[in-house]
């Protein structure tokens, strides 16, 4: 095995939660190694969150700038391979920008950017400079959803006639913002989370399982965006009509104000002779159904397709979850870089792109302007 890849985080200091999911992810294979970071906007805390994990402080940078700065003037074999993006919403376009066009390969969370026309502007550029620019959608890295995939793609229920993608939260059903919580204040502020609220944070991950699932292309689609909470500014709750090419249909909700949810992602695929459903909160299962009335549980491990095996780590009935998906994405992210360091073709590692970040930008927008004109059906243009 290849030494560890070096990366960089900016954002994601102690207290932020969303940072301490990432650095597991990408130190769970070893194939990445957090050596450098900018971890706060604010510059002692920045330093302050460096110190209380251990980086070196000769690589505890006070904001990104310095970091890209200091590190792109170290000699080649020193410096970061790649930088974790981790920041709130409306950083994750400059900094990433600065690192791609620095030659730093990006790893970075999602929605990607705040615009569309930001999200093509650092598409084109991770192409142009021949470099990696991953989105972390995480969900796509369950073992049982690229065994959905691979049974959608080999046509084992058939062509597809109606999806259903649910991804409902409870945590935000009461005005936390007003509390000073931080993940709240910045998710409903539009200024950092962008044009969306629940349908920016969580909506967007369930388009890109929708894509990523069945491949499905939405042609048009008619949105409702609703927020419940007195004075907030964004949505918390959205639904969405989609009608795909090729005639398929589809019913897209996300909700961050329905009590008692936790971390309720559901995707349900029904064809012409079968149906797949596989629920996040349960994501060692996968259920398919056919015409017959045959109800199968799939579980992993055993003769899965090549894609669900090479993601999975444990033995059957030992439970994999959230960090070893998320971890998957990391992997292949890494994969990536490699290839392209080696001179190699890309990787096909299945781990989201900057155009899989584009679309998920693109689907909000859209999303917002069908609300915005009274839910008229909107078609898809890029």
């Amino acid at each position: 095995m290849s030494p560890p890849l070096r990366f960089a985080m900016v954002g994601g200091g102690v207290d932020a939660f969303i940072g301490g999911v990432h650095r597991l992810a990408a130190a769970l294979d070893g194939r990445a190694q957090l050596i450098a970071g900018a971890l706060s906007s604010t510059p002692q805390r920045s330093l302050d969150s460096a110190r209380s994990l251990g980086l070196d402080p000769d690589r505890s940078y006070e904001s990104y700038q310095q970091l890209i700065e200091r590190e792109t003037a170290r000699p080649e074999s020193d410096r970061v391979d790649f930088v974790s993006v981790v920041t709130p919403n409306h950083l994750h376009h400059p900094v990433a920008k600065a690192c791609l066009e620095a030659g730093l390969h990006v790893v970075c969370d999602k929605p990607f950017t705040m615009t569309s026309v930001q999200a093509i502007e650092l598409r084109d550029l991770a192409r142009n400079n021949n470099l990696v620019c991953a989105v972390t959608y995480n969900y796509t890295g369950y073992p049982l959803v690229r065994e959905m995939r691979s049974l959608i793609a080999s046509g084992a229920i058939g062509q597809l006639r109606k999806v259903y993608a649910e991804y409902h939260q409870g945590w935000l059903a009461t005005a936390l913002e007003d509390t000073g919580m931080k993940q709240a204040s910045w998710r409903t502020d539009p200024e950092r989370a962008g044009i969306a609220g629940a349908l920016g944070d969580i909506g967007t991950h369930a388009e890109n399982l929708v894509s990523f699932v069945t491949g499905l292309e939405i042609d048009s689609l008619c949105a409702d965006l609703t927020s419940f909470v007195p004075g907030r500014s964004l949505d918390d709750d959205a639904s969405a009509l989609l009608r795909f090419k090729g005639g398929a249909k589809g019913t897209l909700t996300c909700s961050q104000v329905c009590v008692g949810e936790e971390n309720g992602l559901t995707l349900r695929v029904y064809a012409e002779t079968g149906a797949l459903i596989w629920r996040q909160e349960n994501p060692n299962v996968l259920e398919q159904t056919s015409l017959d009335g045959d109800r199968r549980l799939i579980t992993r491990g055993g003769d899965r397709s090549p894609a669900a095996t090479s993601a999975t780590r444990l033995p059957p009935g030992h439970p994999e979850g959230f960090i070893e998906a998320f971890a998957n994405i990391y992997r292949g992210a890494c994969d990536a870089i490699e290839s392209k360091r080696a001179g190699q073709p890309d990787a096909d590692t299945l781990t989201p792109t900057a155009e899989d970040g584009r679309r998920g930008v693109r689907f909000v927008e859209l999303c917002v302007q069908s609300a915005r004109d009274g839910s008229s059906w909107v078609e898809w243009t890029d």
